[in-house]
């Protein structure tokens, strides 16, 4: 069977993603497969009558806001799998709470089956296995998200970028169907599991995600992610790392423009501080974030951690005054890698932390050229050795 694909819609996309609500519906005869003869026959989409009442009040500017660009909303929908919510409640066996496989304020995400390049559902543990994110319904902010998932994710295609295969959108139900990626997030890599996470696998996944940046700031008409952070990061089964969560991807600044200026959203912890004082977003507000993941895979702690003493809550407060002292820089690493770590990679790795990192984003590297950086350190077997466990400094010693 081909792929079922919206044709000849970019009116009802219009206006799906200016929020009207149950804007579009498949005939039932398209619903059931009238394209089963491998034709690939276009599927009729239509504004519903009473889509205009349902109206959610969202302006292009707010919109705009959390990441949709106009240029890219007035297209036609992407070319990808359109679902019935009836497939999708098959393929994840009724939205079983055991298919669960993650949480969020979105909704939740869902394990589940379908036909190798069709919408059908398949039985467990046969076919293509997906994920399955279900918008909870009446998040005006969800539904915006949503829509920039859609328009960014169905247009970007890259190995370190999630695959976005298809998605639903039917009377208030809102849902997005993704490549499984069978390791889960790196967040609960390095935070929820009991094993810590090797060092080879931590530079192979530092590489993968700034690789995915870099195609995103290096494209024609630049995207900003505005979101990077370790639960964004997912991990297939060989640990290489693609970014999910295009919610709040924002179109960068084109022609003579040095930034875009928007509200102030994102993750606290991982925002650049000039970002979070002026709302100009540029493609080094992302670097920074990166440096504050990289910073996380390095020392095995969160950006924000309440639960630290005073002094250590704010990652890159407290590891700042390390990272360009050589003495002092194995403090940083994780206790858990014991000695299982590359001296000149962890020297390395704090160096593009430290430049990351800077307070003036001009000082700070393009994606590219943190590529190049990690590019050497992935096979490094230079191990540590005990005169580098950490010691008690002049600043107390180290919690951990």
């Amino acid at each position: 069977m081909s792929p079922r694909k919206q044709q000849g819609g970019c009116v009802c996309w219009a206006a799906v993603a200016r929020g009207l609500r149950g804007a579009c519906f498949r005939p039932a005869a398209a619903a059931a497969g009238a394209d089963g003869d491998g034709s690939g026959a276009a599927k009729a989409s239509h504004v519903h009558d009473a889509a205009e009442t349902r109206y959610l009040n969202a302006s292009n500017r707010e919109l705009g806001d959390h990441g949709v660009d106009a240029s890219i909303e007035k297209k036609t929908p992407p070319k990808l799998l359109q679902f019935t919510f009836q497939e999708l409640k098959s393929a994840t066996l009724n939205f079983r709470p055991d298919s669960i496989l993650g949480e969020g304020g979105f909704g939740y995400v869902f394990k589940g089956w379908i036909e190798p390049n069709s919408t059908a559902p398949a039985k467990p543990g046969t076919g293509v296995t997906v994920a399955v994110k279900s918008l909870k319904p009446d998040a005006l902010q969800g539904h915006r998200e949503w829509v920039a998932e859609v328009d960014f994710l169905g247009q970007l295609h890259h190995k370190h970028l999630v695959k976005l295969i298809g998605y639903c959108i039917e009377d208030d139900q809102r849902l997005l169907v993704y490549e499984f990626m069978a390791r889960g997030s790196l967040e609960n890599h390095l935070f929820r599991r009991a094993l810590p996470l090797p060092w080879p696998n931590r530079m192979k996944i530092a590489l993968g995600a700034a690789k995915g940046l870099a195609f995103l700031h290096g494209g024609p008409k630049p995207v900003i992610y505005r979101d990077f952070k370790t639960s964004n990061i997912l991990l297939d089964a060989e640990y290489n790392a693609k970014l999910s969560d295009f919610g709040l991807a924002k179109a960068g600044p084109q022609g003579d423009k040095t930034h875009v200026s928007t509200r102030v959203v994102g993750t606290y912890g991982y925002a650049a501080p000039e970002y979070v004082m002026t709302g100009h977003l540029t493609s080094k507000s992302d670097v920074y974030s990166f440096g504050v993941v990289l910073l996380e895979m390095l020392t095995g702690r969160r950006s924000m951690d309440k639960k630290r003493p005073t002094g250590e809550q704010n990652l890159v407060a407290w590891a700042r005054p390390y990272l360009n002292d050589r003495r002092r820089l194995y403090q940083l690493v994780d206790p858990r890698l014991g000695l299982n770590y590359s001296v000149k990679g962890v020297q390395k790795v704090a160096q593009i932390c430290h430049y990351c990192l800077s307070r003036d984003s001009k000082s700070r590297p393009s994606m590219d050229e943190v590529v190049k950086q990690l590019t050497p350190l992935q096979d490094l077997n230079d191990m540590a050795s005990a005169s580098l466990r950490p010691r008690s400094t002049q600043r107390g010693k180290v919690h951990r």
